[in-house]
């Protein structure tokens, strides 16, 4: 019999849970699956446990777990909890960046459970957003590594609490990030459900938006003429800097991709009035950006209200936070001010935990959903995916950090077709590295 804090790591049905939370299961964990017909309890050598079978026949045949609900009922037991160096080359230094990024210095994590399955997380390392280098980030996802190797079997909700204990706040949450998303991977290996069944099982694609780097109009147009042939129908790209320039590039995208959508970032750099005239010289030269990210400074709420209002009620522009969002109080502030359009959502910014809050809080005030990514390789790029697929609930996609990478260190976990990502039907994530994992 499996101790205590562990499932088994089946391929296939039927997955058994074990708690001692009987009357939790029993009534909320059963509502939300009704596959489950069969609750017994058992003796083992550490008490009285509950156990559950699943009559789906396949994992292909489910639809949803209820992630809320396996997170008060599975009991957790890490065997192992290792990080190690994740260094990728750019395949051209990233100028959207100060300052401007040659490679990815990130941390790979792997947290095995006491029933052999392992799941894998990233830390993107991005001195404006995350941790302020890979050193820092790798001292703090230690301390969750310790906590997790001498922990005593506990269940999941409560051991992300503690993760959220040690690594608390915005200051570190993309490490938080990291560990959450090998813990929640390991126990999707466990239950042998992929991760966008577990978190709503909306969809198994995404399609996402990819950006251009600054570069002179004749490159931005082959750019787009290369993204046009391989199906991508939306473009980001940062503007700010010199507006008569940028317009240039936008035009020779627009002439080579005529029938694309256009997302342009700011990132701070506009005044209020900065703003408004950028937006007017946009308009004069034919050009009606579907998405405007962060016009104006993070702290600056009233001028970035006014001119969400502004955009959206002469030019039908929907208006997007990113900097000014970095916690679920910033969240608030947006939708008690009717400040924005759209949240721009990076779980290198909030944790998975954190995100999955925000979220909540946005479907319930009527907020579009963003999401986007930092600095990833496929490992994150392709958890933020499956969340959001499964979810199904955000309007744009910005998870094209991989595309920009001169190799891949991960093996499955989903197929690209242009900007579409198309997930494997494997357990959790399905995403492992390729290259031996050596701890740090």
């Amino acid at each position: 019999m499996a101790p205590t804090g562990s499932a088994f790591c089946l391929t296939s049905t039927p997955v058994f849970f074990f708690s001692s939370k009987v009357t939790r299961i029993s009534r909320n964990y059963m509502n939300a699956n009704p596959h489950i017909s069969k609750i017994c309890v058992i003796d083992c050598s550490s008490g009285t446990k509950l156990v559950t079978e699943s009559t789906a026949s396949s994992t292909s045949e489910r639809t949803s777990f209820g992630f809320k609900n396996l997170t008060e009922t599975f009991w957790v037991n890490v065997q192992r909890a290792e990080g190690r160096p994740l260094n990728v080359q750019l395949n051209s230094p990233l100028s959207t960046v100060s300052p401007s990024l040659e490679k990815v210095e990130n941390v790979a994590i792997r947290i095995e459970l006491s029933n052999g399955c392992v799941g894998w997380g990233e830390v993107p390392v991005l001195p404006s957003i995350t941790a302020a280098n890979q050193t820092v980030a790798v001292t703090k996802a230690r301390e969750a590594w310790q906590f997790l190797r001498s922990s005593s079997p506990m269940v999941l909700n409560l051991m992300l609490n503690e993760i959220g204990g040690i690594l608390p706040g915005t200051g570190f949450a993309s490490v938080r990030a990291g560990v959450e998303m090998a813990l929640i991977d390991a126990v999707a290996n466990s239950i042998g459900v992929p991760l966008w069944r577990l978190f709503g099982g909306v969809s198994n694609t995404l399609t996402t938006a990819i950006t251009l780097s600054n570069v002179f109009p004749a490159e931005a147009s082959e750019l787009a003429s290369k993204y046009c042939q391989l199906g991508f129908k939306t473009l980001k790209l940062k503007i700010g800097k010199n507006i008569k320039a940028e317009i240039e590039i936008l035009q020779s995208i627009q002439a080579a991709h005529p029938n694309c959508s256009l997302i342009l970032d700011a990132n701070e750099e506009y005044t209020y009035r900065e703003a408004l005239e950028v937006l007017q010289k946009l308009h004069d030269s034919g050009i009606t950006p579907t998405l405007l990210e962060q016009p104006v400074h993070r702290d600056d709420w009233k001028g970035l209200g006014e001119f969400c209002n502004f955009a959206r009620g002469k030019y039908g522009i929907s208006v997007a936070v990113d900097e000014s969002c970095q916690s679920s109080i910033d969240v608030q502030t947006v939708i008690k001010g009717n400040f924005a359009d759209v949240i721009n959502i990076k779980l290198a910014k909030f944790g998975v935990m954190g995100t999955l809050e925000i979220i909540e809080l946005a479907r319930n005030s009527g907020l579009n959903l963003m999401i986007s990514s930092t600095v990833e390789t496929r490992l994150a790029t392709g958890f933020a995916a499956h969340l959001a697929a499964g979810l199904g609930f955000f309007k744009f996609v910005g998870l094209d950090m991989p595309f920009l990478l001169s190799e891949d260190p991960v093996i499955c976990g989903y197929e690209a077709c242009g900007p579409v990502y198309k997930f494997l039907n494997a357990r959790g994530q399905g995403g492992f590295l390729k290259w031996d994992f050596t701890p740090w």
